[in-house]
C-alpha cells in the first residue's frame, strides 16, 4: 500500500473514533512534516521511514486523547514533542506543558509551538526539580523506564488529587507490583493504534 499521511492519518483518526477539524488534521500533518525535516540533522527520532512516524509517533499519542481530563498537562521528558504537541493541537483550550531537559529538543518544540501556533502550549528546557512549587493535574510520559521511576521522579509535579498517566507497551504487572505504596492503580485502558501490531496500554495512577 502507498504511503499518503493525510488519508492515513484520517483513516487512523476514524479508527480511534476522533473526530477532529480539518486545521486540526493540517497541524498535525505539518507537526509530523517538521518532525521528518528536523530529524535529519537534530537525531529526535531513531524512526527513520514516514508512515512509521505517523503510526509510532502521532498515532500512538493521540490513542490516548479519549482518556485524558480536560484540566492542564505536564508531558516529562517529552523528547520531540510526543504525547504534549499531539494532545496541544487536539485540545487548543487545554493548557500543556513539555518538559525536556535536552536543548536539541526543546528548540525543535518551540519551532512547532510557533509555527503551528499553539498558544495553550508552553516548552520548557530543564529537569523536573525547575518546577518547584508548580502542580499539574495530570502528568504523563512517554519516556520513563518503569512507573516506580515516573512517579518517584515526578510526584512533586502531581497536585494533590492529579493522576499520573502512564503510557506502555504490554501491560506491567511487575511495575505495578513494584508501585510505590503511597499510590496505586485507578484504571487501565488497553489502546488499539491503528497500523501497529504491538500492544499498548494506558494506566492511570493517583495517591492512595
Amino acid at each position: 500500500m502507498d504511503y499518503n499521511p493525510k488519508s492515513d492519518l484520517e483513516a487512523g483518526l476514524s479508527h480511534l473514533n476522533l473526530s477532529i477539524s480539518e486545521q486540526q488534521i493540517d497541524q498535525l500533518l505539518a507537526y509530523l512534516a517538521l518532525l521528518q525535516k528536523w530529524n535529519k540533522a537534530y537525531n529526535l527520532t531513531a524512526i527513520r521511514d514516514p508512515k512509521q512516524m505517523l503510526i509510532k509517533h502521532i498515532l500512538d499519542s493521540v490513542a490516548i486523547a479519549p482518556y485524558v481530563e480536560r484540566t492542564d498537562l505536564i508531558d516529562v521528558g517529552s523528547g520531540a514533542g510526543l504525547p504534549g504537541i499531539p494532545m496541544a493541537i487536539l485540545y487548543p483550550d487545554m493548557p500543556i506543558v513539555t518538559l525536556d531537559s535536552n536543548g536539541k529538543k526543546t528548540r525543535f518544540q518551540h519551532q512547532v509551538k510557533v509555527e503551528l501556533n499553539l498558544s495553550n502550549l508552553e516548552v520548557v528546557h530543564g529537569r523536573v526539580e525547575a518546577f518547584a512549587g508548580r502542580t499539574f493535574q495530570q502528568v504523563t510520559s512517554r519516556a520513563f523506564a518503569s512507573i516506580e521511576d515516573m512517579v518517584t521522579l515526578s510526584a512533586e509535579l502531581l497536585a494533590d488529587q492529579g493522576l499520573f498517566l502512564a503510557m506502555k507497551g504490554r501491560y506491567p504487572d511487575q511495575e505495578l507490583a513494584d508501585l510505590p505504596t503511597q499510590y496505586h492503580l485507578i484504571e487501565s485502558y488497553p489502546l488499539q493504534v491503528p497500523g501497529l501490531d504491538e500492544e499498548r496500554h494506558l494506566l492511570k495512577i493517583g495517591r492512595v
